[in-house]
């Protein structure tokens, strides 16, 4: 028989909680639900949920908090935010912290499935490359997600090797976001999602990667098509 995905689902609002946990079951997911901050964090330390479905606003202990001190210690641990709609800084503020994805309330509940499934499909089916990406004056092995620049140490997340590992893999051509959302985050092509996760992730890799994250010359964006990448001896350093 196959394993069922566990998801550790925290949120406060009981109905939410409930609802949320009946239709997951109904997907074929175990569920284990909290509703506050510090039970949720205790449970998400364990390391033993496939993915984190996460609220912003709880009792005790935000998510914000929950999703960094996560992050402190998994790097790849699959983690989507429920934000409030229009909360451009909370989206923002999540994904700079190393969630995965997010999904704005009040959100379809078919969309909310959807991107479960595809951050968790994707988690499960792309195995992260044992190699060293040079990108311009830092050094990224990506099996162990950290890069290095002199004696800096620059922790990346799953996702983010995962967005640079696809876009080395495809030189010298610009990869439209769309793209990225189907081979990376795992999306169904033609699903219709809206989401600003592809943008945010690039602004949070610039942060890490580039001398000036301003001017970029390695991770560009070609306007209208997507996003190149320069790697190696293709790199231009600032």
């Amino acid at each position: 028989m196959t394993k069922r995905p566990r998801l550790l689902l925290i949120e406060d609002e009981e109905p939410i909680r409930v609802g949320l946990t009946d239709l997951f079951v109904f997907h074929g997911f175990e569920v284990q639900g909290a509703a506050d901050g510090p039970t949720g964090l205790k449970l998400a330390l364990s390391g033993t949920f496939d993915i984190i479905l996460l609220d912003v606003m709880l009792p005790g202990l935000d998510g914000f908090t929950i999703c960094d001190r996560v992050r402190a210690v998994d790097r790849a641990q699959p983690i989507i935010l429920l934000t409030a709609r229009g909360a451009d800084e909370d989206i923002i503020h999540g994904l700079k912290l190393g969630a995965d994805d997010y999904v704005a309330k009040p959100f379809s509940v078919t969309e909310l499935v959807l991107r479960v499934q595809a951050v968790l499909r994707r988690s499960q089916g792309a195995a992260v490359q044992a190699e060293t990406l040079q990108l311009g004056e830092l050094a990224l092995d990506t099996a162990n997600l950290v890069g290095r620049r002199g004696t800096q140490e620059v922790p990346f997340t799953r996702r983010e090797v995962e967005i640079l590992n696809y876009l080395a893999a495809n030189p010298g051509r610009a990869v439209p976001r769309d793209e990225l959302l189907i081979k990376v985050w795992g999306y169904s092509r033609g699903c219709g999602i809206e989401t600003r996760t592809v943008d945010i992730h690039i602004a949070k890799l610039r942060r890490k990667i580039e001398s000036d994250p301003a001017l970029p010359r390695v991770l560009i964006t070609v306007r209208g098509v997507g996003y190149r990448l320069l790697v190696g001896a293709n790199a231009v350093l600032g």
